[in-house]
C-alpha cells in the first residue's frame, strides 16, 4: 500500500484517462486531508451533542402500514432532526446511513435512532450543490466493510472508499478523482449494478459542452471496479465513460430485467426518465426531452414543467419507478414495462416539501429523504 496526497491507497496508480493533458491534469488535482487530531476533536464533541440531543432529533420506528400524516398516502416519519440529507445506503444489519450534505457527516440511524455521527476525513467545499453526496455500500461488505462516498473537493468531485466499521471511517483509497466541479451540476449518485460494478452519476459543472466530450469525466455515467478502473466491456477503449450527453444525473436504478434507469434535471424544461444504453449519447446540450432526433436517445418520461418534478433520487420496486423530486416536492410514481412507461402518477404532493432521495428498505417500504425541511426528516412510505 502507498499513501497519496494524505490517503492511504491501493499501490497503483489512479485510472485517469490517456489522450488528453488538460484532462489528466485535472486529475492528478491533490488535497489536504483533515488533521487526524482535529478528526478525534471534532468526532468526540459530536457524539457529546448526539448524547444530549438524541431523542429529541429522532423517533421509534412506525410499523408497516399508513403511518402519521393522516394523508391516505402511507407515509410515516420514522427519523427526525436531519441537517440536508443528501444519500441513504442500506448496511446488512439493517441500519441505515445518511450523507448530509453540508456538515460533512455520515450519520447511521437504527430502530430510528443516530447511533453514529461521523465526519468525511477529507476538506469538502459545500458550497452551491457540491459538498458530502452519495453512498454505496459494497456488495461484499460482510467481508471488506467497504462504503463508497462521493463528495466535493476545492479541486474536483471524487469517488473514495472506507473502511465502514464500528461507527468509524478508516483507510480510504481514491476510486476516481478528477470529476468536474462546480458550485451547480455536481451529479453525485453512487450505486452498484446487477454486474457487481459501481455506477457514478456525475453533472457537467455548467461547463455544457463537457457533456459531448468523451475525455471527460463531467456529464456521464460511468462503469468502474471498485478499485475505480474501467469496468470490463466498456463502450470506449480504456475510459470508465458508460453513457454521455447528461446534464445533471441524480438517480439510477434497475428494473427486473435488467435494465439501467436514470432520472435527470433539465434546464427551465423538460426534467427526465432515461433508459441507459451502453455508449448512447442523451442529446445534451443539443437537446432535451423527447425530440425524435436520431443522432441522441429520448427521454422515455418528460416532464416539461420542472416545477412539477426536477427528479433526484431513484428506485425501483416490482417495475414500479418511484422519483422524489426536489422543486415538484413530490413523490412520482412510474410504471416501467419494457423499454416503455405508463403515466406518471403523484405521491405525497405538497406535504412535505423537497424530496431528495428514495431508497427501497427490507421491509417493502421506501425510505424517502426530505431536503431543506429544517429540520429534515426520513418517511416510509408503504408501496404495497
Amino acid at each position: 500500500m502507498t499513501a497519496r496526497n494524505g490517503v492511504r491507497t491501493p499501490g497503483r496508480p489512479l485510472w485517469s484517462p490517456r489522450w488528453t493533458p488538460s484532462t489528466a491534469r485535472n486529475m492528478a488535482g491533490g488535497r489536504a486531508e483533515t488533521p487526524r487530531t482535529a478528526l478525534r476533536q471534532l468526532r468526540a464533541a459530536v457524539v457529546l451533542f448526539l448524547a444530549a440531543g438524541t431523542a429529541a432529533c429522532t423517533a421509534p420506528p412506525a410499523a408497516p402500514g399508513p403511518g402519521s400524516t393522516g394523508s391516505g398516502s402511507g407515509a410515516a416519519t420514522i427519523a427526525e432532526g436531519l441537517d440536508d440529507p443528501w444519500s441513504i445506503a442500506f448496511l446488512p444489519d439493517g441500519s441505515a446511513l445518511v450523507s448530509e450534505n453540508n456538515t460533512g457527516l455520515i450519520k447511521q440511524l437504527k430502530d430510528g435512532r443516530t447511533n453514529a455521527a461521523v465526519p468525511v476525513p477529507a476538506e469538502l467545499e459545500t458550497t452551491g450543490e457540491g459538498g458530502l453526496l452519495g453512498l454505496a455500500v459494497s456488495q461484499d461488505f460482510a467481508k471488506d466493510n467497504r462504503l463508497f462516498v462521493y463528495f466535493t473537493t476545492p479541486q474536483d468531485n471524487r469517488v473514495l472508499s472506507y473502511r465502514w466499521e464500528d461507527g468509524e471511517l478508516t483507510d480510504g483509497r481514491e476510486v476516481v478523482t478528477g470529476i468536474p466541479k462546480s458550485r451547480i451540476h455536481n451529479g453525485g449518485r453512487l450505486e452498484f449494478g446487477p454486474d457487481g460494478y459501481l455506477y457514478i452519476s456525475t453533472g457537467e459543472a455548467g461547463q455544457r459542452e463537457l457533456s459531448q466530450d468523451l475525455a471527460s469525466l463531467g456529464g456521464k455515467i460511468l462503469r468502474v471496479t471498485r478499485d475505480g478502473d474501467p469496468a470490463p466491456g466498456n463502450p470506449f477503449p480504456d475510459s470508465p465513460v458508460f453513457s454521455y450527453g447528461h446534464r445533471n444525473v441524480q438517480g439510477m436504478a434497475w428494473d427486473s430485467e435488467g435494465r439501467m434507469w436514470a432520472s435527470e434535471f433539465g434546464p427551465d424544461r423538460d426534467d427526465e426518465l432515461n433508459l441507459i444504453e451502453a455508449g448512447k449519447n442523451y442529446g445534451w446540450p443539443e437537446v432535451t426531452g423527447a425530440p425524435g432526433d436520431d443522432r441522441f436517445v429520448d427521454a422515455v418520461v418528460v416532464w416539461p414543467s420542472t416545477a412539477e418534478a426536477s427528479p433526484s433520487g431513484l428506485a425501483i420496486v416490482d417495475d414500479v419507478a418511484w422519483l422524489a423530486a426536489l422543486r415538484g416536492e413530490r413523490l412520482w410514481r412510474v410504471q416501467l414495462s419494457g423499454d416503455k412507461a405508463g403515466k406518471p402518477a403523484a405521491v405525497l404532493q405538497g406535504e412535505y416539501g423537497r424530496l431528495r432521495d428514495v431508497e427501497a428498505a427490507a421491509d417493502g417500504r421506501l425510505w424517502v429523504l426530505t431536503n431543506g425541511g429544517n429540520p429534515d426528516r426520513i418517511l416510509a412510505v408503504s408501496v404495497k
